[in-house]
């Protein structure tokens, strides 16, 4: 398995940056891709950003040129760089792992850290 914890999270205004952070461990050769979700206030899941062992990235349209996904393998770090923040970005932003796990595979989710926009 993979364990996930995140930091970064915090309050910004509208046009701001951050970069949330996720420390990773566990079974590094069972991961299929990492990325970030997140839950917005009225509980809408959606995924921002994936990424695969191959560097292969993904976005959502709602995100794209303007949150950047990416690693530090040496580190065991995965990041997103969120710039040009807007109100409809404030979520709990999650990072995620998908790993092989057993014949199928899991996702496991860090703890989530909290990203507030304000207008």
């Amino acid at each position: 398995q993979v364990q996930l914890v995140e930091s970064g999270g915090g309050l910004v205004q509208a046009g701001g940056s951050l970069r949330l952070s996720c420390a990773a461990s566990g079974d590094f050769n069972s991961i299929i891709n990492m990325g970030w979700r997140r839950q917005t206030p009225g509980n809408q899941r959606e995924l921002v950003a994936q990424i695969t062992t191959t560097d292969v990235t993904n976005y959502a349209d709602s995100v794209k040129g303007r949150f950047t996904i990416s690693r530090d393998n040496a580190k065991n770090t995965l990041f997103l760089q969120m710039n040009s923040l807007r109100p409809e970005d404030t979520a709990v932003y999650y990072c995620t792992a998908d790993f092989y796990w057993g014949l199928g595979s899991r996702t496991n989710w860090g703890q989530g850290t909290q990203v507030t926009v304000s207008s």
